[in-house]
């Protein structure tokens, strides 16, 4: 017996845009109706919808970082919450740290052969990892919550700012993010952004059950990923495994060159641990007001009228490997 999967296709996702249309031609020939290929948010939402309605058990999404986030959080919208379905997640996309951690390990031809093949012999579900994912809700309760698995904020969602530029944009990803870093860095070398950068943003935060706490924060970042691409690892080694990790940076931090440089290859140096200004950890929840954007894999998001949101971490999903 054959098992049924579906596959979710970005046309304007960074790779795909090169397919000369033998992919969705034969993607079309192996699915059917099954093929989806998405004009926007809302066609996301009603394609989901019919996968639940078909009782689709397996879907596979083929884009970067922002469409994994649409697809899931329309499963979660549209599918009972004690049976979502198993995701393969094939890496086309502008940013694709999801799949540098869950990936399915293949994209393009080779993964629609492969996974074909794993559904001929009934093994989708043969070797999936489960992870949980990053719900972001706000205080707003008729507003949908939006489920991804990387959150950042105060400079990170600068940064993306200046990443997502078309002087940039037109770029690969990793040298428009090397860029962005660049011209994020070089804003400190003056004084007059040097302080408006460093400044931060005012916030209020509270971790798990910890009461609230207001400060100025330079940098703020959650996941419930396990790893980042090249050993980047800028979150506390983790304890366990479910639970977000979370940096929280506090404004004018000392030795930011040296932490940074350190973060973003995975190192914990003792003063960085002991130092307040960088802190680090896992819960399960956090709540953070901001009056500013924030980014949930790779898109901008509003932080709501007044600025409150809820970070959760789950639901948990099992994501399909391909060349286990």
């Amino acid at each position: 017996m054959t098992e049924r999967f579906a596959l979710i296709h970005n046309p304007r996702s960074r790779r795909n845009g090169k397919d000369d249309g033998t992919f969705r031609n034969s993607a079309a020939r192996l699915l059917g109706p099954l093929f989806v290929r998405p004009s926007g948010r809302e066609h996301v939402l009603d394609a989901v919808a019919e996968l639940a309605r078909r009782e689709v058990r397996t879907i596979a999404i083929d884009g970067g970082d922002g469409t994994v986030s649409e697809v899931m959080s329309a499963i979660y919208r549209h599918y009972p919450a004690d049976a979502l379905p198993a995701l393969a997640v094939l890496p086309s996309g502008n940013t694709n740290l999801i799949a540098s951690d869950v990936g399915f390990g293949l994209r393009g031809m080779a993964a629609l052969d492969r996974l074909g093949a794993l559904a001929r012999d009934d093994g989708l579900r043969r070797a999936t990892v489960r992870r949980e994912v990053l719900a972001v809700r706000w205080s707003d309760p008729d507003r949908p919550a939006a489920l991804g698995m990387f959150h950042g904020a105060a400079a990170f969602t600068r940064g993306v700012g200046i990443a997502h530029r078309p002087a940039i944009d037109r770029f690969s990803h990793d040298i428009a993010v090397g860029v962005a870093i660049a011209s994020s860095i070089g804003r400190l070398a003056f004084r007059s952004t040097r302080r408006k950068w460093l400044g931060g943003n005012r916030i209020t935060l509270a971790v798990g059950n910890e009461a609230a706490r207001t400060q100025d924060c330079f940098l703020f970042l959650a996941t419930t990923l396990h790893c980042l691409p090249r050993r980047m690892w800028p979150f506390a080694p983790r304890t366990a495994a479910e639970g977000m990790s979370y940096l929280n940076v506090a404004a004018f931090p000392p030795r930011l060159a040296a932490a940074t440089w350190s973060l973003l290859r995975g190192r914990s140096p003792d003063w960085l641990d002991d130092c307040p200004a960088y802190e680090r950890g896992q819960t399960d929840r956090l709540a953070l007001r901001i009056g500013e954007d924030f980014v949930l894999d790779g898109e901008i998001f509003d932080s709501g009228p007044d600025g409150q949101t809820f970070l959760s971490a789950g639901p948990a999903f099992d994501f399909i490997r391909g060349t286990a």
